[in-house]
């Protein structure tokens, strides 16, 4: 149920809110918004007096916002955006339906990207937006439908979809080492590239060899993809997943630092908000991505 009418300001009103709290004046917002100053003011005037709370402290010419201006413009700023959102969707999609998909860079383009074009055949109804995130965030009050997950099942409010683990290989550049290591305890005299969000990738690795020491210090990276480009330049040993490391294992880019091969600290999932609402976009992508999964693990 829809909240009552006198809690919903109309949308002329929230954007000029908007407009003034982001320039600071009626004057640049009514430029921007091609009204009058005094339509301006009295959109604002109509929104308090429908809040009953005073959201803009008026010192001369210069608006500023109150403090519950600054808390009510952020949740304004989100529902326009969102409304804006809904609204090309429908446009570029008037038949269908559309899901927004947080992604991780590296699976997204190498391993969820490639497939896509089989999702797109199979219902041409739905649109896919891609966005990355590198890290969990609250799923429910963003606009994102669904995310691609990476460690345990440890996001709460989300329910899972098991994708595959990530089973990772220490790769380099050619030139580095004359041939793959056969004992891994050589690994340690070698420089180590890390990731910034597997900070015990290394450690995990060598332990499930029977290494059980601290791994050196090395340079740190946000993404695969900038780590794999250090290790082709030379800089040290990557430990990438198989998925992303073969295309440049293929092209001679990067030889194996070892042949030693090895589940990671984690999967990957799909993860939705729980509850029992269900788009059918999401229901049909959730449903394919299974099949996908299942393919992965045959």
């Amino acid at each position: 149920m829809i909240a009552p009418r006198r809690f919903l300001p109309s949308i002329s009103a929230l954007l000029a809110f908007e407009a003034v709290a982001r320039l600071g004046s009626a004057t640049a917002a009514a430029q921007e918004l091609s009204l009058t100053q005094s339509a301006i003011s009295r959109q604002l005037k109509t929104l308090e007096e429908q809040l009953g709370v005073a959201l803009i402290a008026r010192q001369g010419r210069q608006l500023t916002l109150t403090d519950a201006g600054q808390s009510y413009v952020g949740q304004v700023r989100e529902i326009l955006n969102r409304l804006a959102q809904a609204s090309v969707n429908v446009r570029t999609n008037p038949t269908g339906g559309s899901l927004n998909l947080a992604i991780l860079p590296a699976f997204g383009m190498h391993w969820l990207a490639p497939r896509l074009r089989d999702f797109a055949r199979a219902h041409p109804e739905v649109t896919v937006n891609l966005s990355t995130r590198l890290k969990p965030f609250a799923i429910q009050d963003s606009a994102f439908d669904a995310a691609i997950h990476f460690g345990h099942e440890d996001w709460p409010g989300v329910q899972y979809l098991p994708l595959m683990p990530e089973t990772v290989v220490p790769v380099c550049a050619p030139d580095l080492l004359e041939a793959p290591l056969a004992d891994s305890r050589e690994m340690l005299s070698h420089p180590l590239l890390h990731l910034e969000t597997r900070p015990k990738g290394w450690q995990r690795w060598l332990a499930t060899l029977g290494v059980e020491t601290e791994p050196p210090a090395g340079m740190v990276f946000d993404q695969f993809s900038t780590m794999a480009q250090a290790a082709i330049h030379g800089l040290g040993v990557a430990l990438l997943p198989t998925f992303f490391a073969e295309p440049y294992l293929r092209g001679g880019q990067l030889s194996l630092a070892s042949a030693q091969t090895t589940e990671s600290i984690g999967s990957y999932y799909l993860v939705w908000p729980e509850g029992p609402d269900e788009s059918a976009a999401m229901s049909s992508f959730r449903k394919w991505l299974a099949g996908q999964a299942e393919t992965v693990e045959g």
